[in-house]
């Protein structure tokens, strides 16, 4: 079974849905069967590419909004991310443009290390503050997942991977995805946003039935016939 996540390093319910997600999957006897395919999006992708502004000026500058409507949003979504076990310190967070990042998430994929990636790049981000469009940040990152820091400050220098990341954008656009997190389980089933682990289980649970069995019952079987005669 494939699962399929767009997701943008900026995103905090991006962080949140990735672990209620991985903790339902947790709790499956089907787990190792499930195969996890990260995709890019960009939220901003106006941001200028090398600069990074504060979280809060970034609500203020960008988006207009009051600094008690930000400040009462960022506790709202501080709070959120506790209860799945995650710290996030907006007063640190820098928010940058992340294409960046999406190169060194598809380079981390040419080495079947996209999720350990993902995880990097929101722990980067959203707990200690590191600016997730700078070379040497991402190349520490990817040294930490055995990649050569050499071939990183590479992939970010030239176009390598610039194709990947757009295809992923305007496959999110072709799907008439508009916001992250948004998982595509074996292309025929959707689920948008941070749910809560008993959604994603069930989610899983159901599609994955359907994997293993081309019909699904809705009703306690009827009267019929097979090769061993009829049943009424």
């Amino acid at each position: 079974m494939k699962i399929e996540v767009w997701s943008d390093v900026m995103c905090p319910f991006c962080y949140i849905g990735k672990h209620n997600f991985e903790q339902a999957l947790e709790k499956l006897p089907f787990k190792d069967k499930v195969e996890v395919e990260w995709k890019s999006f960009q939220l901003d992708p106006t941001l200028e590419s090398g600069k990074a502004i504060s979280t809060s000026q970034y609500f203020k500058e960008k988006k207009g909004f009051p600094e008690s409507q930000a400040q009462q949003m960022m506790n709202h979504v501080s709070e959120v991310g506790k209860s799945a076990g995650l710290e996030f310190n907006f007063s640190k967070a820098l928010i940058t443009n992340t294409f960046s990042a999406h190169k060194i998430l598809h380079l981390a994929k040419k080495y079947n290390k996209a999720n350990e990636m993902e995880e990097l790049l929101f722990k980067a981000h959203f707990t200690d503050g590191k600016d997730v469009s700078d070379v040497d940040v991402l190349s520490s990152l990817a040294s930490e997942l055995g990649i050569n820091k050499e071939e990183t400050k590479k992939v970010l220098s030239s176009d390598e991977f610039d194709y990947e990341v757009n295809q992923d954008i305007l496959e999110a656009r072709n799907h008439g995805i508009s916001s992250v997190p948004f998982f595509v389980l074996n292309e025929k089933y959707a689920v948008s946003g941070a749910q809560p682990v008993n959604v994603f289980e069930d989610a899983l649970r159901q599609t994955y039935k359907e994997t293993e069995s081309p019909f699904i019952n809705f009703a306690d079987q009827g009267n019929s016939c097979d090769d061993n005669g009829c049943t009424i």
